[in-house]
């Protein structure tokens, strides 16, 4: 028996994307680490809809665009496919916008927040807030 993981595009489960309809993107974990908060995800994003706020993460970030046009409007960078992004733990970064319809892959190499933001709810944060210690740390 192997402990590798293969998900096929032809059998992900349509009852599984987290859809955040007012913002107009929907997200499929493909891993996720709930010991470590780590994680990797698809990110498809309509037209228009995007992250509404500048906001920070609490591990580093990183995207790969494989489809559309996806804006950081604060920071002028745009990624278009074959682009790759990253973004350090604690760098404030939005709001964004896709330009056209986009699909990105977005990995965290650690939990996604410190705090819930305005456009996760209870069911879609998925417990990837940091965990704080006794002594106030990460």
């Amino acid at each position: 028996m192997t402990l590798e993981v293969l998900l096929q595009a032809a059998k992900i489960d349509e009852a599984k994307w987290l859809d955040f309809p007012d913002y107009g993107f929907r997200q499929y974990f493909l891993y996720k680490n709930e010991s470590t908060g780590a994680s990797i995800a698809l990110l498809e994003f309509n037209e228009g809809g995007g992250v509404p706020i500048k906001h920070s993460h609490a591990s580093n970030q990183f995207m790969y665009c494989l489809e559309g046009e996806y804006a950081y409007t604060s920071s002028d960078l745009t990624l278009r496919p074959g682009d790759f992004y990253m973004n350090p733990k604690d760098h404030p970064h939005g709001p964004t916008i896709a330009r056209k319809k986009s699909v990105l892959l977005e990995v965290y190499d650690g939990p996604h927040y410190y705090e819930k933001p305005v456009f996760h709810r209870d069911d879609t944060i998925q417990g990837f807030l940091a965990k704080v210690s006794e002594n106030g740390t990460v």
